[in-house]
Order: C-alpha cells, then structure tokens, then sequence
C-alpha cells in the first residue's frame, strides 16, 4: 500500500533502451509509490515518434500529471538522466527531487569525441545485428529476470544519432543551477566515464549529494538492482520527510 505522503516516481530509461529497463525497479517500489516508466520519443512503444528533447520533456510532465499526486521524484539513466535535467529546467512545478544515474559526465568538450564518432557508426551497422549482440550481452551478464522486459522491447538503434546528436554540446555541471529540487547523483562504482563530473555536478548545487553502487557499471540499476532500488526508496522517502 502506498504510504500517505509519499513522493510519485518516474522512471526515465536510457540509450537505446526502453521502460523495459526499469522492471526491477517497477516491481519493488510499486509496493511504496505511485510509479510509472515511459518511453522516450523513438524508444519502445514511441519507436515512430521523432526524438527531442522537446518531446522527452513533454512525456515526463505528462507521466507526471498521469499519476496525479502532485510533483514527482524523477530517475533518469544516461540519455534519460540529461532529459530529466531539461524537464527540471522547463517544468520545476512539477519536480520533487531528482536522481541522476550514470549521467553527470559534462557533454561537452573533447568527451564528446567519442560519442559522435559512435552515434554516426551505429547506422551503417544492421540494426538486426547490432540486437543479435545486445541480446547476447545482456544474456551473458544478467539473470533473465533482470533483462527479459528489456530485450523484449527491443532497441532504439535508429535514434541513436538524433538523441546524442542533440545531447552531446549542451549539458555540463551549470545544468544543475535550473534544478529546484534536491538531487540525488546515483552512479556505478565502476562507470568512470559517466561519473567523471559527478562532484561538478554536485557543488553546482546547493542540495546535492552522491551516492555509489559498489561494484556496478554504468547499467548500475540492473548490475544490482537492489542496492539501485533501496538508493532510490531511501531518497524518495526523505522527499517524504521534507515535504
């Protein structure tokens, strides 16, 4: 039963993914919290829907008001973690905390080299090929019951260049100054490229902390989704407190 008071949560999924990525965590807050995870405009369900970051925002507003009790505690990964800061820069009214998984790397700069360079690769590669090798790399490290919502939605390789394109240049520790809401910076011990700002990011905001997965990359909710979820609950509950 959810507990009176108690924060709404959306969970916004990564590159290439879908909500699908979220179904460890769907199934142990669910219990606690109104929670819902979307698709990102050209990912799952969106998979015709041209991306921008425009239209990723307009999702999580309206995930938001679907749930109705009130502003939200929003989970971003990756792609979904620099969306959410665009929706917290644009909807603050409807924002009660945030967490940033693996997404307080600067986009800018020569970081970004690399990821361009891959984001024009990945449309010369067959998208059935590059699903056979996602398929086999999620298999091979993690349980069924973690990855199997995932897989079975499929991949957004073909918005790919048009979300990073549109990422890479724009997001850097000054993102964090349009936040009205405290911030949970929530990364994997072991994802040293996304993590690499992440105390940037924190000083650029006056109620800001980090927090690590031991062991996890920077998949960190399906490298341990419990200790991913409990960083989670335990957040949302002190937006509880606060509120």
């Amino acid at each position: 039963m959810t507990a009176a008071g108690a924060p709404p949560i959306i969970l916004v999924h990564g590159t290439r993914f879908s909500a699908g990525q979220w179904s460890p965590q769907l199934a142990a807050l669910q219990e606690d919290f109104p929670v819902a995870a979307v698709d990102l405009p050209g990912h799952g369900a969106r998979s015709a829907q041209p991306w921008s970051l425009n239209a990723a925002t307009e999702i999580i507003a309206s995930a938001v008001d679907s749930l109705d009790r009130g502003p939200a505690l929003v989970v971003g990964h990756s792609l979904g973690g620099y969306a959410s800061l665009e929706f917290a820069r644009h909807h603050p009214g409807r924002l009660r905390g945030l967490v940033l998984a693996g997404a307080s790397a600067s986009t800018r700069g020569p970081w970004a080299t690399p990821y361009r360079w891959v984001a024009g690769l990945v449309p010369r590669i067959p998208a059935d090929r590059l699903t056979r090798w996602n398929d086999r790399l999620l298999r091979r490290l993690y349980p069924p019951e973690v990855v199997e919502a995932t897989i079975r939605s499929g991949y957004a390789f073909h918005t790919l260049p048009a979300a990073w394109g549109e990422v890479l240049g724009r997001f850097d520790a000054e993102a964090m100054r349009h936040v009205a809401a405290p911030v949970l910076i929530l990364n994997g011990e072991r994802d040293t490229l996304f993590r690499s700002g992440e105390m940037d990011f924190a000083r650029a905001h006056p109620n800001a902390r980090v927090e690590l997965i031991p062991r996890a990359g920077h998949l960190a909710n399906l490298d341990d989704p419990d200790a991913f979820t409990d960083a989670v609950r335990r957040f949302a509950r002190q937006l509880s407190v606060r509120s």
